[in-house]
Parts: C-alpha cells; structure tokens; sequence
C-alpha cells in the first residue's frame, strides 16, 4: 500500500492499531514526528470526528472538512496558526494514515495572516526581568537571551553540547531538524559548570538507583539502548522530579518543562512590571535585534537564529535607526 502527502509518494508500512487515533500515533511515530506533533494532530482528528457526530472520516470529504474548518474560524475565532495546523493534522489523517489521494484536501485555502511585528525588550528591560527570575531558572533565561535559543532548544540541551573550549553550544534537531552553534557568553560560563555540576549529582543518584536512562531520538535508543546512561547525553536542566515517558511507559529523567519556566517567566514579568507582554520567546526576539542594533551582520544574525531565510531575519530591523528606519521625524526639526 502507497501513501500520498501532495504530489510525493513515499511507501509507508502497514498499520497494526485498530482504533484510528491510535493509528494516528502509531504513523507518527513512525516518521519520528514530535511528541508536540503528535498531541496536536490527535487532538484536531478527534475535534473533527467529534464536530460531525463520530462519524468515521472514510464517510467525510471535502464539505465536511470545510465546515469543520469554518467551525473553527467563524464559530471559535481561532488564529490563522492553529487554523493551519488543524488543517495539517486532516491532511496527515487522509494521506498518512487513511492511504487516500487527497488533491482536494490540499487545495483547500489556507488563512493568511499579515506580518505581526515581534514584541522586543529594551536591554534595562531584560535584565529587570532575568533578575526577577527566581534561581533556579535564571541561568535558562540567561541563556536564552544570550544565545537567541528557542525555548525547547535551551531545555534539550545535553551535557556534550557545551563545548566550554571553543566558547559554542550546538543546538541539535533545531526547527526544520537542523542543527547549528551558537556562542557560548562568556558571563555564563562559571554558572554553566556549576550547573552541569549539579547535572551530575542527580545523574550520579540516577546510577545508583538503577533508573532508565534519559530519553534518546529512536534511532539511537533502538541501536544502543544504554546509551542514555552515559554522562554526555544527560539534560543540561534535568527536572528534579522523574516521570513516566509517555511513548515508552517507563520512569525516567526528563529536562525542566517548558511550562514550568514559561510560568516562572511569566511572574518575572509581572515582579518587574513590564507593561510589554513578553514570553520566553520575547528573549530570543530581543537577542536578535540587539545585535543589529549592535551593527552585526544581517546574515550572521540569521545564521545564529537558524534561519532558512534572511526575509525573517529582516522582522528585527523595525526598531532599527539604519536605512529607511533612520528617517528623522519632521516634529524633531521643528
């Protein structure tokens, strides 16, 4: 049997689950999508199979997904973000999943959203919130801001990613699945031992106590399953509690949650009484148009944000005075 996704065709194996979100698992997995992936498409499957009375999507085409997607616009007032993405998650049902050809499905219009300029902290500003940040996240927002990591990109970070000798730290499985090096600050590099000295007692306790070993990407876990008890692969941030891998059902360490710094990020902002809303992206929004304020190089911004593009680096030279966001106001002269 041949899956189509668009004009590709790419043989994919036959599926062993019976209910049909478990098949929407066990397909992505099987391409090694992203736990966030995989949540995000059961969830828009099972919203689409609930909005016409659980009827199986084999008897739904073309008019169905429409109201489903107009649902969601007119009815739940959703962004353009999350129209797009519950239209992906239909797209993977029909032709990773279900096997069909599905050209209709792909032509159907996608919401556009017009260019949002991003939120960016003066520089007094992100230090009042970086010391506002209790302890035991300041360091992960030191090093978001100082790096322009994403969030989860920062969190994932392993011990054998800090190279304290060349001053880089090389983010793995980026976005788009890249990977690439960012500098190291040097401000950091005391408080970054210091944590991969904690990282080390929790890991030592780990060993003693005979628990799994940290996660692995499948390949890696499938090849060599103790791998993720050595040192080099532990978290930079491991949690302090453990918790059950909901893929491989068993205890293990995890990194700090993504959610556990976003509400610690959060109270920062409140503690310093920004008026801006910022979010731990907003760390990384505010690095990059630092440096151009700063007169680097457009591309190597690009480069240490992991850009495809240049034309989204370009967002951060609003706030630019260069080229045509130099131009003197006519009030100022008057």
């Amino acid at each position: 049997m041949r899956h189509t996704f668009g004009d590709t065709a790419s043989p994919l194996p036959q599926l062993h689950s019976q209910r049909l979100l478990d098949q929407v698992r066990e397909r992505v997995r099987y391409l090694h999508y992203s736990l966030r992936t995989e949540d995000a498409y059961v969830y828009w499957v099972r919203a689409f199979i609930h909005f016409h009375g659980k009827r199986h999507p084999r008897e739904l085409g073309l008019p169905q997904v429409e109201a489903f997607l107009a649902h969601l616009a007119n009815e739940r007032h959703v962004a353009s973000s999350t129209h797009k993405q519950a239209l992906s998650a239909l797209i993977f049902l029909y032709s990773k999943v279900l096997g069909q050809d599905v050209p209709w499905l792909m032509n159907i219009g996608r919401p556009k959203s017009g260019p949002k300029l991003p939120v960016v902290l003066t520089g007094t500003e992100v230090a009042q919130v970086l010391s506002a940040l209790d302890s035991r996240h300041r360091l992960i927002g030191q090093l978001l801001y100082g790096t322009g990591m994403r969030l989860m990109e920062g969190l994932r970070l392993r011990i054998k990613d800090v190279d304290f000798g060349h001053g880089a730290i090389v983010v793995r499985d980026g976005k788009g699945g890249k990977d690439r090096t960012v500098m190291l600050p040097d401000r950091l590099a005391e408080a970054l031992r210091a944590q991969i000295a904690r990282s080390r007692m929790l890991w030592e306790q780990d060993r003693a106590a005979e628990r799994a070993g940290v996660w692995l990407p499948t390949a890696l876990e499938a090849k060599n399953p103790r791998l993720g008890q050595t040192w080099g692969w532990q978290w930079l941030f491991p949690s302090e509690e453990l918790s059950v891998c909901p893929r491989a059902g068993v205890e293990r360490r995890h990194h700090v949650l993504d959610k556990t710094f976003q509400r610690a990020f959060k109270k920062a902002v409140g503690l310093a009484q920004l008026a801006k809303p910022a979010t731990p992206h907003t760390l990384r929004h505010s690095f990059a148009t630092h440096l151009l304020q700063a007169r680097y190089d457009i591309r190597t911004v690009q480069e240490l944000l992991g850009h495809a593009d240049v034309s989204t680096t370009m967002i951060y030279t609003h706030v630019l005075k260069v080229g045509g966001g130099g131009v003197q106001s006519p009030l100022d002269v008057l």
